[in-house]
């Protein structure tokens, strides 16, 4: 299992239609998710900053990079980039993030 992490940005007054566009995500997106080796997905708000923090486990990076190639993916990127900040592609602008700590029990 890869753990991956992530920060993007929505916009001030977008934080309650973010959290329902994800509350009814869509079917199909969540099948593609699942279909590319994704076990594990959580999105954290900061409302304060406005900053999403996303935490994932994949099952291998070469099927988790496919994901961005997906139809259903490049559709989800379109419905959200009125919410959030996005590049030229739809994209959400996004940061990986470097692990410094890993605590198992």
């Amino acid at each position: 299992m890869i753990r991956k992490a992530s920060v993007m940005k929505v916009f001030s007054d977008s934080h309650e239609e973010y959290r329902r566009r994800h509350d009814e995500l869509w079917p199909e997106m969540k099948e593609m998710l699942l279909a590319h080796g994704v076990i594990h997905y959580s999105i954290f708000l900061d409302e304060a900053s406005d900053l999403l923090f996303a935490y994932l486990e994949v099952e291998d990076e070469e099927r988790w990079a496919e994901v961005s190639g997906t139809e259903v993916c490049k559709r989800w990127w379109a419905y959200m980039k009125d919410i959030m900040d996005t590049n030229p592609d739809n994209s959400p602008v996004s940061r990986d993030l470097k692990s410094v700590f890993e605590l198992h029990a």
